[in-house]
């Protein structure tokens, strides 16, 4: 019976990891041993539980099963092991964290570096892309997005919410007809971020007033300081976090478009695999930073 729950353990922590050679790290073992364990797990359970190829592992529908059941044996093993531990112990141990690039010009920075000095023996790996990361194929322990909306799940937590502003360079906006209403920005140039294509903006006014917006896109790109940056060039039209335009506002270097009317304010959330433990250091991260 022990060895099958190790053999459990080690599978969980296979899928959690996407590869066998990831969990052999974590548990100190070699690949080949752990290829082993999950092999005899199959073979005493008599079914298969993961089509392996060169680049990823992907469950079976028994497979899927078990991890449910395995992800919550090992979170609750991993609870009573943290309420048993000294509580003046010091967190440690590796976060790989996910963000969006434009994040690294915001104020969670601040909070980061707060979080470091907070917890020293906490090794923070900071990516920042805009690109969607899969937290469990790219190893990640946890990732922030930013949405206009999310759906509720039991792995996400808000954060902070942030506001956006339609930008463009005075320069710019006098080369161009007047901006009188929402409908006009349809015909400005604009600077599209790639990630979020599918969502078009959607302006609101006063007494509930909505105006999706269809803009010409001329140019596209997966990085909002970017997109942003263009905009300060003169090329065109984008929306923006307000703390990346706050100081260029107040020089006057870009204007703010149709300012009695509003973007949805961006959702920036934490999220983090299903199996995470309760107590573990992903979720320190996260109640810290709210």
């Amino acid at each position: 019976m022990l060895d099958r729950l190790r053999q459990i353990a080690i599978f969980a922590k296979a899928i959690h990891h996407g590869s066998f050679r990831g969990a052999a790290n974590e548990l100190r073992l070699s690949p080949s041993v752990v290829s082993h364990h999950i092999s005899q797990l199959e073979e005493k359970l008599g079914v298969a539980l993961i089509y392996r190829t060169t680049r990823r592992l992907t469950l079976t529908r028994e497979g899927e099963t078990l991890l449910k059941s395995a992800t919550a044996m090992l979170a609750a093993a991993e609870e009573g092991l943290g309420e048993l531990s000294d509580q003046s112990a010091e967190p440690s141990g590796e976060l790989r964290v996910s963000l969006p690039s434009v994040l690294a010009q915001s104020p969670l920075m601040e909070n980061i570096f707060k979080f470091k000095n907070r917890y020293p023996k906490i090794w923070l790996q900071l990516d920042f892309s805009d690109e969607r990361k899969n937290l469990v194929n790219d190893g990640y322990d946890l990732a922030i997005r930013m949405s206009p909306s999310r759906d509720r799940a039991q792995n996400r937590q808000s954060l902070f919410k942030m506001k956006r502003f339609l930008v463009a360079t005075p320069e710019y906006l006098e080369r161009h007809p007047v901006i009188k209403v929402p409908e006009d920005l349809n015909k400005c140039d604009w600077i599209e971020l790639s990630p979020v294509r599918k969502i078009k903006p959607t302006l609101y006014g006063n007494n509930e007033m909505m105006v999706q917006l269809s803009p010409q896109t001329i140019i596209s790109t997966n990085d909002a300081y970017a997109a942003y940056q263009l905009v300060k060039l003169g090329a065109g039209v984008t929306s923006v976090p307000e703390f990346l335009a706050r100081d260029d506002l107040k020089a006057e270097q870009v204007q703010l478009i149709l300012p009695d009317w509003e973007l949805s304010s961006l959702d920036a959330y934490a999220e983090w695999p299903l199996n995470a433990p309760k107590a573990g250091i992903s979720r320190l991260f996260v109640s810290f930073l709210r």
